[in-house]
């Protein structure tokens, strides 16, 4: 229970564990990142069905973006935009995890998060009401895992920070265990479709930790922040051409 509430805390604003700080419990906490993503989804959906009755669909893709922002704390947003400033910096590898450490925002992180927002907004606005539960609930499932995949199985470059703990505690058991709970939530949201846009998750966030390990000498924790964002779209923008194609990969045999 304490390594969930943890790994509730990291992810969401919602802190419910009071007690002592446990090293071992936070390093394996990213074992549950999956379910708290699962959490999220199903508080934005319950906010999308409310919201539905009570303002026009523009207003309500608006509110969607800015309830996920409000419940995560920006955290993801924030390490997505230091690692765009970082890695398209073009500068040596210790300039680029050094800007990335920076508060400050450089311009490739404004360009990006107006770019992602954008795209989330558009998504919003134009998936059908039926496809749109489906989605929001596999987007933040499958983005949570998506951390999960990169911190098991990426080094952690960096010599200090709570990223530490988590590349020293979370191994290939707690990935099985995370992968297991994920591919299972996974079916049941969306049975066909679910699988295979997991098989699409797997497939771009070893192809971004190749990457960027290979760039910065490892991951850092804003990559982790960036994997789930870029991870979260990927998981939108794919629902619409796949339901629209093949809509009946999307049928939940048992619903």
């Amino acid at each position: 229970m304490k390594t969930f509430c943890f790994a509730l805390q990291h992810l969401t604003r919602i802190n419910i564990y009071k007690g002592e700080f446990d090293e071992v419990a936070f390093g394996r906490a990213a074992l549950y990142f999956p379910l708290v993503g699962l959490l999220l989804g199903i508080l934005l959906l319950l906010a999308q069905m409310l919201l539905s009755y009570l303002f026009p669909v523009p207003v309500v893709a608006a509110l969607l973006v800015v309830l996920m922002v409000i419940m995560t704390g920006g955290i993801h947003i924030d390490g997505f935009m230091d690692t765009l400033d970082g890695v398209f910096s073009g500068r040596p590898r210790e300039r680029k995890l050094e800007i990335m450490r920076d508060s400050r925002v450089g311009a490739f992180g404004v360009l990006g998060l107006v770019c992602l927002l954008l795209l989330k907004y558009n998504v919003f606005l134009i998936m059908p009401a039926p496809l749109i539960y489906q989605a929001i609930l596999l987007a933040a499932l499958l983005s949570r895992w998506s951390m999960v995949y990169a911190i098991a199985c990426f080094p952690y470059v960096r010599l200090e920070g709570l990223g530490t703990l988590y590349n020293r505690y979370t191994g290939k058991r707690e990935l099985i265990w995370a992968t297991g709970s994920t591919i299972i939530i996974a079916a049941l949201v969306a049975w066909a479709a679910g699988l295979i846009l997991l098989l699409a998750v797997w497939g771009w966030v070893h192809f971004m930790g190749s990457r960027l390990a290979g760039e910065l000498g490892g991951l850092t924790g804003d990559v982790y922040g960036a994997t789930a964002e870029t991870t979260e779209l990927l998981i939108y923008l794919a629902v619409l051409p796949l339901f629209g194609y093949w809509s009946w990969l999307f049928s939940v045999p048992w619903l």
